[in-house]
């Protein structure tokens, strides 16, 4: 392991009613706040409604963003940016899943920002200062109610970057299940693809010895494969939709790659995915995962896939090395098709014209510390898998 500080100033309210204390954690940091929110599903299913009664409760003003794309455009950031400025709002109230707060956390970040926020895109720049952040979750899936990280898209480059800053951590975030009983079966699939993938891009390191993060990854990956397909059959059932939110937040909220190089390869492939086609991030996930995994696969990484296909599917122990990985990556396509996720990016309507210009954009300096170093050529090899 390597030496890491480790620190989440994020305080978290979990469960059924925790709404109730949004109004007082909020009134202790600030005094108007932009609103952020998506499509209106937030109205329909009244969560709108249960945060506006917590900001009235309390005497905190509000404005609004709606809006929010699945993809969060930096327009959007940029249009908060200027109703925070004008309006002298001193925080941002997320409600939504990933993609609202992401976009929440640029807002708050370029609020306070002299520049364009889209000068912290690609982590060129670290933002330094953000006004407190509240969220309120409403799918389980990027952990972003947890985490220091967003993920922002620019539609007219073709770009889709991520930023991070220590400011960025929401301050208070709420997490009631019960909040996600709404989701359609597509959206809660996704979401459970993308808890797994974060859950991969840890576990598959070059440092295996972390036996503690290690043993929580594999128990992530099996609460996924137990309760996501719980959630899609009932929606209603308050146990799964429990464990799938908690297994969000702690598939990215940097436990799992404390002491470890993590490079996030399969992300930075799926964001151009994302960035030229606009997919859901989930589905894009789980089209390209199984296949990284196909082509990593060799005599040094098989005894990782291995003790995965063990620890995670139940696989039998006895079997030779490359049986038991090969097994695993075929049950992990496997469980995201019996979610319903397409396994191919032609069922998308996807070609290969752009994978070369994907692939050059994806591939960062960061590709040298994955699990398997990737060159260019070896990732328009996986798209082509993925096909």
């Amino acid at each position: 392991m390597k030496n890491f500080t480790y620190s989440i100033p994020t305080v978290v309210h979990f469960g059924e009613g925790q709404i109730k204390k949004l109004g007082a954690e909020i009134a202790a940091r600030a005094h108007k706040v932009l609103v952020v929110y998506g499509g209106g599903s937030v109205k329909r299913n009244g969560v709108f409604d249960a945060a506006v009664a917590q900001l009235k409760a309390h005497n905190v003003q509000w404005a609004e963003l709606p809006g929010v794309e699945p993809n969060p455009r930096i327009a959007t950031v940029r249009e908060g940016v200027r109703l925070c400025r004008e309006q002298g709002l001193d925080g941002v109230l997320a409600l939504g899943g990933g993609s609202v707060i992401d976009c929440a956390k640029g807002v708050a970040a370029g609020a306070l920002y002299d520049g364009d926020p889209w000068d912290f895109s690609g982590k060129k720049l670290t933002p330094e200062r953000a006004l407190p952040i509240f969220t309120v979750l409403t799918m389980a899936a990027t952990g972003s109610e947890m985490d220091n990280i967003a993920v922002i898209s620019n539609p007219e480059t073709n770009e889709k970057e991520s930023f991070a800053g220590p400011c960025c951590y929401p301050a208070v975030s709420i997490l009631d299940p019960t909040y996600t009983y709404s989701l359609p079966a597509a959206q809660t699939a996704a979401g459970t693809a993308d808890i797994m993938s974060h859950t991969f891009e840890n576990y598959f390191s070059p440092i295996e010895d972390n036996y503690l993060a290690e043993s929580l990854a594999e128990a992530i990956l099996r609460s996924c494969v137990k309760y996501g397909p719980k959630a899609i059959e009932t929606p209603d059932d308050y146990e799964a939709r429990a464990n799938l939110m908690w297994n969000a937040a702690w598939a990215i909220n940097g436990f799992l790659d404390m002491g470890k190089p993590v490079a996030w390869s399969v992300h930075r492939m799926e964001h151009e995915l994302s960035a030229f086609y606009d997919v859901t991030h989930g589905v894009g996930l789980a089209i390209l995962t199984p296949n990284w995994m196909r082509y990593v696969l060799n005599e040094k990484t098989e005894a990782r896939f291995a003790r995965y296909g063990t620890a995670v599917w139940g696989l039998d122990p006895a079997l030779p090395l490359r049986e038991l990985a090969e097994r695993a990556i075929q049950k992990t396509r496997d469980f995201f098709a019996s979610l319903g996720l397409p396994a191919t990016l032609s069922e998308l309507g996807i070609g290969p014209e752009y994978f070369p210009e994907m692939a050059r954009k994806a591939r960062t300096a960061g590709f040298d510390k994955t699990f398997v170093p990737l060159s260019v050529e070896d990732i328009v090899r996986i798209y082509q898998m993925s096909l």
